[in-house]
């Protein structure tokens, strides 16, 4: 049985080698090919789209991101992260123009976790 704070580790280790560290071969590894998306448009919300939207979209835009985590808890199969992306925003964002300056994004993010893999995230930008 996995344990809270080795889904604790899953989600670190997303933030940090993919996210923030673009290592693609670890959303493979941590991502679950029936991965949902659920903050993602319909139609999007899967595994292949959601590596598109990192590649095509938040990393052209969001230049040398760093991830701050605020908070980070869990109960059973669910983790919740309170984070900060931190980033030089070069292109449009999400209906937010380039700045070519230093941004900061608040996120909640919730991740379901099953068999060592994430595969369900319900997502919300704070600021």
């Amino acid at each position: 049985m996995t344990t809270v704070a080795q889904n604790k580790t899953l989600v670190d280790r997303f933030n940090k080698e993919f996210l923030e560290g673009q290592q693609l071969q670890s959303f493979h590894e941590l991502v679950s090919p029936n991965f949902v998306n659920h903050a993602a448009p319909p139609g999007k919300q899967g595994f292949d789209d959601t590596m598109q939207f990192f590649q095509q979209a938040l990393w052209p835009a969001l230049s040398g991101l760093k991830v701050e985590i605020l908070d980070q808890f869990g109960e059973d199969d669910r983790i919740v992260t309170r984070k900060i992306l931190h980033a030089v925003q070069q292109a449009e964002f999400m209906g937010m123009p380039a700045t070519h300056a230093p941004v900061r994004l608040g996120v909640i993010d919730i991740f379901r976790i099953a068999d060592g893999q994430l595969v369900e995230h319900w997502g919300a930008l704070t600021h």
